[in-house]
């Protein structure tokens, strides 16, 4: 058996860092409005910065439930999710704008839903 309490902190905390980006993502419409000015670059930082909270926080969910409990919601390619954290934080130079932009708009809210359905199925 796993710390119920814990396990459902950090997932507090991964749908709280994915509030954060929705929210900082909410002016950007293209890449270039990150790519193209000193303030979009600084969006882009900020958000690469929450996307390895949630990798990182994924981890250490994974740790404290033993892995039974990402797999049961395979909507989301756990895996990918993780692995972004390595991505941006090994490889930070190579990070593609375009890929975070298309995470953003058409990954994340899928992410925060089933952070969502995990916290209430824990309750």
């Amino acid at each position: 058996m796993y710390d119920k309490e814990l396990a459902q902190e950090i997932l507090q905390q991964i749908h709280h860092a994915i509030e954060v980006i929705l929210k900082r993502f909410d002016s950007i419409e293209t890449v270039n409005d990150f790519t193209d000015t000193p303030e979009g670059m600084e969006k882009l930082d900020s958000i690469c910065m929450q996307l390895i909270v949630i990798g990182e926080s994924l981890k250490n969910f994974d740790k404290v439930t033993d892995n039974s409990i990402l797999s049961q919601y395979s909507q989301i390619e756990w895996k990918k999710v993780k692995g972004l954290r390595d991505i941006i934080t090994h490889h930070y130079i190579d990070i593609n704008a375009e890929a975070i932009h298309e995470i953003c708009k058409n990954k994340l809210p899928a992410l925060k839903n089933t952070i969502k359905i995990i916290l209430k199925d824990m309750q």
